[in-house]
């Protein structure tokens, strides 16, 4: 897959999640072998009033590359100057989100709200990719609803306006997570455009992987399957080289990433970042044995160290049973 400069074959691409793909996230993510990750999807409109969480949002480490930065927004000017602003930070590239199904957003006619409105959904690509030289990418959806899918048109325009490359969840916006992803759907896209498609939606593991790349897509998206399982980068790469599955990981492999996951986070965040960080629980414990007292003691405990002491004392007691 070439995107710019950038190329990778078959690159398997952490998503952009609100509150979820931080730094911390990403880093941890690329250990375990994503090729590609992206930012919290950031609002034009923050960025241009230099709001500092959205500042914040889009800082990149050089260990993160290749790193992409996704914006949103509904004026082609804000847009095209957000652009311009995150240009500064040498992003490999720049998304533009037309697909967050957030009500918030849709109401305002931004992200999946631009599939109602698809003349507005071309001027802000193409406003953007004349505001800026690094390389353009869309992330969409099918279509508003299963009764106006219009991806098909949607990535000829997203092509023929000058983007690189483009991402669709295969669900409409009315959908929003509910029911199942139309991974048919990629297939018809792919032979309507020659630019890059990456697919995204409903993968949950290194089968589903291989499965969505026998489409015929270039790349494969990974959100909420990496959110429950962090490891399924590796775990697909070796699926996809070996033909076997990789075994899992230990307890004490589980434990000690997310004790790292949860001192990176908290060094970047401080220690607010305590509660919101209990949603990476069920990806670093999900499946291990007697887990229900250890998950509703980490739902109690409000300090680091007692978090890091119950999870390390958990791990202990699982290494004494089986010796």
């Amino acid at each position: 897959m070439n995107i710019g400069r950038l190329q990778i074959d078959y690159p398997l691409i952490l998503a952009p999640m609100d509150e979820v793909s931080d730094m911390p996230f990403r880093l941890i993510c690329k250990e375990l072998g994503a090729d590609i990750l992206f930012s919290e999807f950031t609002s034009s409109e923050a960025l241009i009033r230099e709001v500092p969480k959205a500042l914040d949002k889009v800082l990149i480490s050089e260990k993160e590359r290749p790193f992409a930065i996704q914006i949103f927004g509904y004026q082609e000017e804000s847009m095209a100057e957000a652009a311009r602003i995150v240009e500064r930070f040498n992003p490999d590239f720049i998304d533009i989100n037309c697909g967050c199904s957030v009500r918030k957003h849709v109401a305002r006619g931004e992200c999946a709200g631009l599939l109602k409105d698809l003349k507005k959904m071309e001027s802000i690509v193409k406003a953007v990719v004349k505001a800026t030289k690094c390389p353009v990418t869309v992330k969409t959806r099918l279509g508003w609803s299963k009764e106006q899918i219009d991806i098909l048109s949607i990535a000829q325009m997203v092509e023929q306006t000058g983007a690189q490359a483009l991402t669709v969840h295969c669900r409409t916006r009315c959908q929003g997570y509910r029911g199942h992803a139309d991974w048919s759907w990629l297939e018809k896209i792919k032979k309507v455009i020659r630019i890059p498609l990456i697919g995204n939606g409903d993968i949950t593991s290194e089968v589903d992987v291989k499965k969505m790349l026998a489409t015929g897509c270039d790349g494969v998206m990974i959100g909420r399957g990496a959110i429950a399982n962090p490891w399924i980068f590796q775990q697909s790469k070796y699926f996809l080289k070996r033909g076997k599955f990789l075994p899992p990981p230990s307890i004490e492999q589980r434990i000690a990433l997310c004790i790292k996951h949860l001192k990176s986070a908290v060094d970047h965040k401080g220690e607010r970042y305590i509660y919101p960080f209990r949603k990476h629980y069920i990806g670093y414990l999900k499946g291990l044995p007697n887990v229900s007292q250890l998950r509703s003691d980490l739902m109690k405990l409000t300090e680091v160290h007692s978090i890091i002491q119950r999870l390390n004392d958990f791990a202990q007691e699982n290494s004494d049973k089986k010796n």
